[in-house]
């Protein structure tokens, strides 16, 4: 298929490189800002617009990766004079409905990872969520998604959405978590990357184990003397302090919940 890419952030870079890996024929990309469509269209070898009225006509699918209120925004603008092709956004957090009395053909391509320009990721290991207002625009996406993952599934707006939430807590907030460590250890003296075989095997548990089994730490057991010390070492820092007590209790509240169930 004649793709084109409406967006060059991270999502946008990530898919269009994998897309261009596989074959597909990525004609176009469009940014509103000319630095990141050149970036994006030279890493691809396509052309850049930065103008919706330059967007070619031709192209069978446009795929819209940007962040949702540009997206609601602008995605009149995106299918006029284009209604025959397909449409597709890439947003968890955004119904497919966004597409509806606007274009014919619609739907929502999903990659659930956590992308960035300066990282390449393997395309193949990511889970894919497709969404189509037909059944066989519906098969095109699931093929297309096919080329790059072998972990592609059906998923409507209601889930995709309850992904998008479960992904902030497993990726967004566990960022966090480890910036507030990197400055506490940055305030000793020490190190991030000490913390980095920790980190590791943390997440390497939840391959075999589920995450209250292989949760850990002195808040599954409450034990209230030492987290009594990290409350106190942490009083130059009152938002940590709470934060830690909070996330102390639901750990322990969550230990309750699964031995009552």
């Amino acid at each position: 298929m004649r793709i084109v890419l409406i967006g060059a952030g991270n999502l946008a870079t990530q898919l269009g490189t994998a897309l261009v890996r596989r074959g597909e024929d990525v004609v176009q990309v469009f940014s509103r800002t000319e630095a990141s469509a050149s970036a994006l269209a030279g890493k691809l070898r396509c052309e850049a617009v930065t103008d919706l009225d330059a967007v070619c006509r031709d192209a069978e699918l446009y795929i819209v990766a940007l962040k949702d209120s540009a997206l609601s925004a602008l995605a009149a603008s995106i299918v006029k004079g284009r209604e025959q092709a397909l449409f597709v956004h890439t947003a968890g957090s955004l119904p497919m409905s966004v597409w509806e009395g606007i274009a014919p053909r619609h739907g929502v391509f999903y990659p659930m990872q956590t992308f960035s320009k300066q990282r390449e990721v393997d395309f193949s290991r990511i889970p894919v969520f497709i969404e189509a207002n037909n059944a066989d625009d519906c098969r095109r996406l699931k093929a297309l998604a096919s080329f790059l993952s072998s972990n592609v599934r059906e998923a409507d707006s209601a889930q995709r959405r309850a992904l998008h939430l479960a992904a902030v807590f497993a990726c967004n907030f566990t960022n966090h978590m480890y910036a507030l460590s990197a400055h506490l250890l940055a305030e000793a003296g020490l190190p991030f990357d000490s913390m980095l075989p920790l980190i590791d095997e943390t997440a390497a548990k939840v391959h075999v184990l589920s995450p209250s089994q292989a949760q850990t730490g002195p808040a599954i057991r409450y034990d209230e003397n030492v987290i009594g010390k990290h409350l106190d070492a942490l009083a130059s820092h009152p938002e940590w302090q709470d934060l830690y007590e909070r996330i102390s209790k639901s750990i322990h509240n969550d230990k309750l919940r699964s031995e009552t169930n």
